[in-house]
C-alpha cells in the first residue's frame, strides 16, 4: 500500500493504513507520533513497532494537556488493545481543542503486522 497524505487528515485509520503509515514514515515520507494509551504491563507485554509515546489512560489527567499540544503541531496516531480507549481520548481531547487526533481503529487486536513481545518500555517515555 502506497502512502496517501489525506491518511494523517482521516479521523481513523486501520491497521493496513497505519503499517503504510509507518513504513512513509521511516522512509522520510511523513511525520506523525504513535501513542499507546495502554497500560504498562499491556505495552511490555507487547506492542506495535514505532511507537513514540506511552500515556497510559489511568493517568490521563497528566497527560493530557501534552497530548493537546502536540497535536496541534503534528499527526497523533492513538492505539491501545482494541481502539475502545483511543476512541474515548480522541474525543475528550478533541472536545477541549485538539489539533489532528487519528484512532488506530481495532488496535493492537486487529494488527496484522510485526508486534514487539517482551520488550521493556524502557527507551518510551
Amino acid at each position: 500500500m502506497e502512502y496517501q497524505r489525506e491518511w494523517l487528515e482521516a479521523d481513523v485509520v486501520d491497521s493496513a493504513t497505519l503499517e503504510a503509515l509507518l513504513k512513509a514514515r521511516s522512509a522520510g515520507e511523513c511525520d506523525f507520533m504513535l501513542v499507546d494509551v495502554r497500560e504498562p504491563f499491556e505495552y511490555e507485554a507487547a506492542h506495535l513497532p514505532g511507537v513514540d509515546l506511552l500515556r497510559p489512560t489511568s493517568r490521563f489527567q497528566v497527560w493530557a494537556q501534552e497530548l493537546i499540544d502536540l497535536s496541534r503541531q503534528r499527526p497523533v496516531i492513538l492505539t491501545c488493545r482494541t481502539g475502545n480507549r483511543t476512541g474515548q481520548v480522541q474525543q475528550i481531547l478533541r472536545a477541549n481543542g485538539a489539533g489532528q487526533l487519528i484512532d488506530h481503529r481495532g488496535g493492537i487486536m486487529q494488527w496484522r503486522g510485526e508486534i514487539v513481545r517482551n520488550d521493556s518500555a524502557e527507551g518510551v517515555s
